[in-house]
């Protein structure tokens, strides 16, 4: 086992928080970015105001995958349920998610903290983007296959 400092590196990296949580950040960060032309005024930002509010949309994306993970380790209670996740599981998952996602899209909506451009495609029953609802149907799913051959790899 590696060991730097006081960290031993191998245990730290084997925690399953610690990888669902930065494969969720590089995911989301990378998705935040292609979304900036369906948002309006996004395009119009500076660089670096851009990054910046890219960077803090995909921290609380990193906060609300974190919410839904913790959920199904609290009914399955284990913490290791997406090394083998039944479909109830991981449809729980990604429920969570979605419901967060909707609620926190009508929330802005209607707060006016962002607004979409015409160029976003608008799903009728639910009033809100299709980006961000299926941002929360993919990239949950894929930041735990990653954390999943991560650890599984070790």
């Amino acid at each position: 086992m590696k060991k730097t400092g006081l960290l031993n590196t191998e245990l730290f990296l084997a925690i399953p928080e610690l990888n669902i949580a930065i494969f969720a950040f590089l995911l989301n960060f990378v998705w935040e970015f292609l979304q900036v032309p369906l948002f309006e005024a996004m395009p119009q930002l500076s660089h670096w105001e851009g990054i910046k509010i890219c960077a803090v949309a995909a921290l609380a994306d990193v906060a609300i995958v974190l919410v839904g993970y913790w959920s199904i380790a609290a009914i399955t209670r284990s913490r290791r349920w997406f090394l083998a996740p039944g479909y109830i599981a991981l449809g729980g998952f990604v429920g969570i998610g979605v419901l967060v996602a909707i609620a926190i899209e009508r929330l802005a909506l209607t707060t006016g903290r962002w607004l979409y451009s015409d160029a976003m495609p608008i799903i009728p029953i639910f009033d809100v983007g299709l980006s961000p609802i299926l941002q929360w149907l993919i990239l949950p799913l894929l930041a735990l296959w990653f954390a999943r051959r991560q650890i599984v790899a070790r």
